[in-house]
C-alpha cells in the first residue's frame, strides 16, 4: 500500500490542454473515484499516474518515490482496463499469472498467488477455461485477479464496469468495494457514473475540463456542492435548478411564482432543490403533472412549475393524471442558493429522517 500525491500536474497535446494543473492527495489504503463527464480528463489523469501518458509538468509521487520518469512496470501499480485486456489464447490461470512469469517468479509461488486470488474472486472452477468461455462479469474478475496477484501498492481501475449490463454492474461494484475492504490497497477508480462514485468511494474527485471542481466524501459533495456543476452532477435524479431572483418575500421564479427561502442573499439567481427534498403539501406551490413513473419503492413525478420543469421523488405511491394540479413544498433547510458565478452561497443540511 502507498499514498499517491499529484501536484500541479499538467498534460498538453500540442495546443490542447487536457489536464490544467491538477493537485490531489490520495491516502494510504483510500478508495478514490475520479468522476466527471466524457472528455473531462479523468482517464488521462489515471493514465498519467500509471505511466501510460507522459506528464507535461508537475509531479506525481507514489509512496516515497517521484515517478514522473519511471516506466509503468516500475511504479508498483496494477491496472484494470475497461475492455479487460485478456489474452484469448491463454487460460484463466495463465492470464492471471502472466506478469509473474515475466518476472521469472518460481512456479510454486505463481500457483499459490493465482490460487489465492481465484479463491477471493470465486474463480477456482474456471482456471482452465479460456476468455471466450466466460461471461462479461467473469472476464472482469479475471482482470481483477491478474491485478491482485501482483500485490501492487496501488490499484488503478479505468471504467471497468461500463461494458456490463445494469444488474451485473450493481453486483460487480459491490464485489470491488468488498475486495478493497479486504485487501486495503490504495485504489484509484475512474467512472462517468456518479452512482458508482457515490456507492464505492471514500473520496470523490469531480473533474470538468481538465480541472478539479471539488473533492470530498460522497455525502459532503451531495450535501454541500461547491457550485452548480457539482450540484447537478452528483445525485440521481439530478438536482432541480430554478432561475429567478431574490425578493423580500423569498425566491421569485422567472414566471413570478414565489418559492420559500429562509435566507435571502440578494445576489442569488438560481434556486436548487433535490427531487427527494420535495414533498406533497396542501399549503405548497401549485405544479402541473406531466409524467408519473412508479418504481415500486418510490414514485418519480415530472411536473411543470410555470414554464420550468421540476422532478420530484416521493416515497408515497401517487396516482396523478397528466395535467392534474398538485401542491408541493421544498424542505426549507435542504434548499441550495447559487450566485451568478454559479458558486453556492448557502445550503442546508439534508434532514435525517
Amino acid at each position: 500500500m502507498a499514498h499517491v500525491s499529484v501536484n500541479n500536474a499538467r498534460k498538453d497535446y500540442g495546443a490542447f490542454k487536457a489536464i490544467k494543473g491538477v493537485s490531489v492527495d490520495i491516502g494510504d489504503g483510500e478508495f478514490v473515484v475520479l468522476v466527471g463527464p466524457s472528455g473531462c480528463g479523468k482517464s488521462t489523469l489515471l493514465r498519467m499516474i500509471a505511466g501510460l501518458e507522459g506528464i507535461t509538468s508537475g509531479q506525481i509521487q507514489i509512496g516515497k518515490h517521484i515517478v514522473n520518469e519511471l516506466a509503468p512496470k516500475d511504479r508498483d501499480i496494477a491496472m484494470v482496463f475497461q475492455n479487460y485486456a485478456l489474452y484469448p489464447h491463454m487460460t484463466v490461470a495463465k492470464n492471471m499469472g502472466f506478469s509473474l512469469r515475466l518476472k521469472r517468479m518460481p512456479r510454486t509461488e505463481i500457483d499459490q498467488r493465482v490460487g489465492n486470488a481465484a479463491k477471493i474472486l470465486g474463480l477456482e472452477s474456471l482456471l482452465e477455461r479460456y476468455p471466450k468461455q466466460l461471461s462479461g462479469g467473469q472476464r472482469q474478475r479475471v482482470a481483477m485477479g491478474r491485478a491482485i496477484v501482483r500485490d501492487p501498492a496501488v490499484f488503478l481501475f479505468d471504467e471497468p464496469l461500463s461494458n456490463l449490463d445494469a444488474k451485473l454492474r450493481v453486483q460487480m461494484r459491490s464485489e470491488i468495494k468488498e475486495l478493497h475492504q479486504r485487501l486495503q490497497t490504495t485504489t484509484i477508480y475512474v467512472t462517468h457514473d456518479q452512482i458508482e462514485a457515490m456507492t464505492m468511494a471514500d473520496k470523490i474527485v469531480v473533474m470538468k475540463d481538465g480541472l478539479i471542481e471539488q473533492s470530498g466524501s460522497p455525502l459532503e459533495l451531495y450535501d454541500r456542492p461547491n457550485n452548480l456543476f457539482v450540484a447537478g452532477f452528483i445525485g440521481s435524479p439530478a438536482m432541480n435548478f430554478i432561475s429567478g431572483n431574490m425578493t423580500e418575500d423569498g425566491f421569485r421564479t422567472a414566471d413570478g411564482l414565489l418559492l420559500p427561502s429562509e435566507r435571502r442573499p440578494p445576489e442569488a439567481v438560481t434556486y436548487g432543490i433535490r427531487p427527494e427534498h420535495l414533498r406533497l403539501d396542501p399549503g405548497g406551490i401549485e405544479v402541473t403533472t406531466v409524467v408519473v413513473e412508479p418504481t415500486g419503492s418510490e414514485t418519480l413525478l415530472i411536473a411543470r412549475l410555470g414554464t420550468q420543469t421540476l422532478t420530484c421523488v416521493f416515497r408515497d405511491r401517487i396516482r396523478a393524471a397528466p395535467g392534474e394540479v398538485l401542491r408541493i413544498a421544498p424542505i426549507h433547510d435542504a434548499v441550495h442558493l447559487f450566485a451568478g458565478d454559479e458558486q453556492r452561497i448557502t445550503s442546508g443540511e439534508a434532514p435525517l429522517n
